[in-house]
């Protein structure tokens, strides 16, 4: 399992990566046409907004996998024992369930009602649903950090 973890951790990097490279690239080619050529390009401001949002939510899954997300450990860090293990177990089966409900399961039924009503973007004319897809992505790959940090704390309790 931790191959294939670090295997994706590499790949989400690079995706990532190449995703920020993109997004720097059309942003200056947004600056370079509106104030040298003096007539902006129409579609560069949405595909800066749609790669915004993907790497936003990968970025989220990320650093979730990492275990480097945003939270709030006061009181967690002055916690010893067994209450410390089962804090920090209560929080992954939260993360868990936050993907699993908030991202998975409600990112395809948006996915699906925005493909289903032909929603496009204005520029792009891109199906809004392939944009959106992001969310459900970025709930699986949560899903699935979260399961290996509780497997490893599991594991970790074991040898204790």
């Amino acid at each position: 399992m931790t191959t294939f973890r670090t295997i994706l951790d590499r790949t989400l990097e690079r995706v990532l990566i190449v995703l920020m490279v993109i997004m720097v690239l059309n942003v200056l080619w947004q600056v370079f046409t509106r104030y040298i050529l003096g007539s902006p390009a129409t579609f560069t401001e949405e595909l800066a907004r749609f790669i915004l949002i993907w790497v936003g939510l990968l970025g989220a899954a990320y650093v979730a996998g990492k275990k480097m997300h945003l939270s709030i450990d006061y009181f967690t860090a002055k916690m010893t024992g067994k209450v410390k293990f089962w804090s920090e177990l209560f929080i992954q089966v939260c993360i868990f369930f936050f993907g699993l409900f908030g991202m998975v399961i409600g990112g395809i039924y948006l996915v699906y009602l925005t493909l289903l009503l032909e929603q496009t973007s204005a520029a792009l004319e891109v199906p809004l649903g392939y944009v959106y897809i992001a969310i459900p992505v970025s709930g699986f790959l949560i899903m699935f950090y979260s399961a290996t940090v509780l497997y490893e704390q599991a594991t970790q309790k074991k040898s204790d």
